[in-house]
């Protein structure tokens, strides 16, 4: 059996935890996927935060994901960090730099199993500012200036990729380069507040091939994740996890203890329990009912009929569930065109699911009008073009309740 076989069924302990420590944050982005602002009354005490600790040491979890909200907001994270370290659970932490001066920087430069990446989603402040607010683009070069300053080693430049930055890939590599950092990249998701603005944001699917091309040409010096396993459907797999690691390698622990499938699926259709609960992390990560459920066989549903499956695997359960597709059908993004045509076959009775976790300290969407395509980018008509995609032999909506051919007809919703 294959190592990603192995991880299909689950394994023992997760390879990447997310814990987001807090709701608390100084900005509103206007894509954040927690709905995150102001900070949750009954988030985990430092106590509980330490018990937590202990749990992944013992389970052998090498390292976790923090973020938030901006975790290093929450007056306890540097000795939280401290703690983790110490207890030989590394820290890889996300962070919009509000808090990395110049001792900061220091201080991690000093510290061993320490990673930081910092949150970038414009090459230029006018491209960011308007997703993540007035100065952070000021705030985050600031933050990787001290960090350079400090000798920190390699820090992450953390790109959620939109359609208004997708232009600016080679201009983030340079951005990398100055600092001696190392690029991330991550796909939009319709999740929290991203689902105001995932019409808007999400980049168009000649965008889509676009940075499918530009990740095979640089995907060897570039972090992924499992970010855009959708996109091996054009072809050659994409280095990262390409499959859903939900509830199989990954998961995430919300500010008070919840527990869920999935870092972009804040559901309670994909709560899996409570760390406060008898057992802890521990119990639910290997007996909860739903990560039982998650670790079983997949059938593939409807997209099992497309010749590009086993590639893609039918992309990403949380941007499905949020744009009210079914789980065993095609990605919103399917490159192969099948989620342009799901989406067009819903109808007004189908029901689109939020998110009731909402920490939010304005409006769902702020007021600071459409997100401004950079100006002065060159015109792509000389560049690489887009090469015409063969069909799929079958379309895996072909016989659905909601087959494209018949918009009429309402598209089932997991869970719905």
């Amino acid at each position: 059996m294959k190592l990603v076989d192995h991880f299909q069924y689950g394994l023992n302990s997760p390879i990447c935890l997310t814990w987001e420590l807090t709701y608390a944050c100084n900005l509103a982005c206007v894509h954040c996927l927690s709905s995150s602002g102001r900070r949750d009354p009954r988030e985990l005490t430092t106590a509980e935060a330490k018990g937590v600790i202990d749990e992944l040491q013992r389970m052998q979890v090498f390292y976790v994901n923090i973020g938030g909200g901006e975790p290093t907001v929450r007056p306890d994270f540097w000795e939280l960090l401290d703690y983790a370290v110490g207890h030989d659970v590394g820290v890889k932490f996300s962070t919009n730099g509000i808090k990395l001066d110049e001792k900061r920087a220091r201080q991690l430069a000093a510290a061993d199993y320490v990673d930081v990446q910092i949150s970038l989603d414009g090459a230029t402040a006018e491209i960011n500012d308007h997703v993540r607010g007035p100065g952070s683009f000021a705030t985050a070069i600031r933050a990787l200036e001290n960090l350079a300053a400090a000798g920190f080693g390699q820090p992450k430049i953390s790109v959620v990729m939109t359609r208004q930055n997708v232009d600016q890939l080679d201009e983030f590599a340079t951005i990398a380069d100055r600092f001696g950092a190392q690029l991330r990249i991550t796909r939009l998701r319709p999740s929290g507040r991203g689902a105001d603005v995932w019409d808007e944001l999400h980049p168009t699917a000649a965008q889509q091939r676009q940075l499918y091309d530009w990740l095979v040409a640089h995907g060897d010096k570039v972090l992924t994740g499992d970010s855009f396993f959708h996109l091996s459907a054009y072809g050659e797999a994409l280095p990262g996890l390409n499959l859903c690691g939900a509830g199989r390698v990954v998961c995430l622990i919300d500010p008070v203890g919840d527990v869920y499938a999935c870092p972009f699926a804040i559901h309670e259709n994909f709560l899996a329990g409570n760390v406060r609960s008898p057992g802890g992390f521990e119990q639910v990560w290997r007996q909860s009912e739903l990560f039982t459920q998650l670790r079983q066989p997949q059938t593939g549903g409807a997209c099992r009929s497309c010749g590009f499956y086993d590639s893609c695997q039918g992309g990403c359960m949380a941007a499905k569930f949020f744009t009210g597709l079914p789980l065993d059908g095609p990605d919103p993004e399917c490159v192969r065109g099948f989620g342009e045509q799901a989406l067009a076959a819903r109808d007004a009775d189908t029901l689109v699911p939020r998110s009731d976790v909402d920490h939010s300290r304005s409006a769902p969407r702020n007021s600071r009008g459409p997100v401004p395509v950079q100006i002065g980018m060159p015109d792509r008509a000389d560049g690489p073009q887009v090469r015409p995609d063969r069909a799929c032999e079958t379309s895996p909506l072909a016989g659905m309740p909601g087959d494209a051919s018949d918009s009429r007809l309402r598209v089932p919703v997991a869970g719905g």
